[in-house]
């Protein structure tokens, strides 16, 4: 059933008026309640309902308009979807914006919340939600085709999915197949796995089938021969004339089990498969998440997932753009995306301040004469060293001056300390 449009009141109530002057930071909260009249115009609600089958059946859903508020505010606060749920009845500035001021149970559930995220996605309309508050907010908020004086940093963003080792990873996509294997002839997971071949799958958890020392390399190894025969059982089987054909996703599982061998798995001399020495390049680590990856904040801070590039307006206060990395990607590579999304909001750059991780993005090597970059040098922490703002870099005529008023040739990638220049 295609839902109805929203109408919230637009005029501010005397209670509203007083909730709106006790809100001190969360300034979001004040703009969606005093404009989301216009944010949720008709012809965006008319985008929002396209979600929707037009059926007479079921119950009529959620004005979508304000699941997309809720939306906008979930993101903006962080919160998890529980959390959603939890605010719109006991937290006042939710139920400002959301038209449900003193309500004792929630305008939509978890449930209704999710799905409502799910399709919104897949039709890309949350991109669109976004691009809609960035609109309403040129117009009410005045900082629209101005040039823009932006800061662009990185925080890591931790993925969802089950990071494994070798072993676990082998397990569970051999697992996942067997799995599919299963449902699709009518057996048991165990049994499928018994006659395949494949029974260290067939347990609650694949060490345990086991049964190693995990502290003796040897049984590692020996542990690590034995999933791999699984493997070749499962492929053996399922080339048996007798067996019906898989579904793609039991072939789709079965690449990943390979892919996973071909990373982390060398043969040896002898025959005998050894785990590689060093880590693969864009090395798998989730079997339910394919794009998360191993990357470093700092030396002392990995990450097991993404990286989250947020490009923020420094007159305003508002983020106008945000990419997304696996966190093995270096970051410069966002900028050709967030230029993109500037592009479409009609916004030319005047002034960026970035770390030195964004340096060799296209933003800094192909800028123009009007666009100022900024980039705070690392503090020397060495002692005898001069620090690196004691060092006047020409870059126009390429030239570096140190403090023993040097002057010599440079290049990026390239630095100089005294008479000395090394490679960085």
């Amino acid at each position: 059933m295609r839902p109805t449009h929203w109408e919230p009141v637009v005029e501010l109530s005397a209670a509203e008026q007083a909730i709106l002057r006790r809100i001190r930071r969360a300034k979001l909260f004040v703009f969606l309640r005093q404009w989301r009249h216009e944010l949720c115009s008709s012809a965006f609600q008319d985008e929002l309902a396209a979600l929707y089958k037009d059926s007479r059946l079921g119950q009529p859903p959620v004005p979508p308009a304000q699941l997309a508020l809720a939306t906008i505010l979930q993101a903006y606060t962080g919160v998890s979807d529980d959390e959603v749920i939890e605010a719109t009845t006991m937290d006042r500035r939710w139920q400002l914006v959301l038209d449900c001021l003193d309500a004792e149970q929630p305008p939509f559930s978890k449930g209704t919340l999710v799905a409502f995220r799910t399709r919104l996605i897949a039709q890309d309309l949350d991109r669109r939600l976004v691009e809609c508050t960035v609109e309403l907010a040129v117009v009410r908020a005045g900082f629209g085709a101005r040039p823009l004086r932006a800061a662009l940093d990185s925080s890591p963003l931790w993925g969802a999915g089950r990071v494994e080792d070798t072993w676990n990873l082998l397990g569970h996509a051999l697992r996942k197949a067997v799995g599919i294997l299963a449902r699709q002839q009518g057996r048991g997971l165990a049994d499928l796995a018994a006659a395949a071949g494949a029974r260290v799958v067939a347990g609650p958890s694949l060490k345990a089938v086991l049964d190693s020392d995990w502290d003796d390399p040897a049984a590692r190894l020996a542990a690590l021969t034995q999933v791999l025969g699984a493997l070749d059982a499962v492929e053996q089987w399922l080339a048996s004339a007798a067996q019906p054909i898989p579904s793609p996703n039991v072939a789709d599982a079965l690449a990943l089990a390979h892919t996973v061998r071909a990373q982390d798995i060398e043969i040896t001399a002898a025959g005998a498969p050894a785990l590689c020495q060093g880590v693969a390049r864009d090395r798998r680590i989730s079997v339910e998440d394919g794009e998360m990856r191993h990357g470093r904040k700092s030396r002392s801070q990995r990450v097991d997932g993404y990286k989250r590039h947020v490009l923020h307006d420094l007159d305003v206060g508002v983020v106008r753009a945000v990419g997304i990395t696996p966190a093995n990607v270096p970051e410069a590579a966002v900028t050709a995306a967030l230029g993109a999304d500037l592009a479409e909001q009609r916004v030319e750059l005047a002034e960026l301040h970035i770390d030195r991780a964004y340096l060799s993005s296209s933003w800094v090597r192909e800028r123009s004469p009007d666009l100022t970059i900024y980039c705070k040098a690392w503090p020397v922490r060495n002692g005898g060293r001069f620090p690196k703002t004691a060092f006047t870099l020409d870059w126009e005529r390429g030239l570096i001056r140190c403090p023993e008023q040097t002057v010599i040739p440079f290049r990026p990638g390239l630095f100089c300390c005294g008479h000395r220049q090394r490679e960085r």
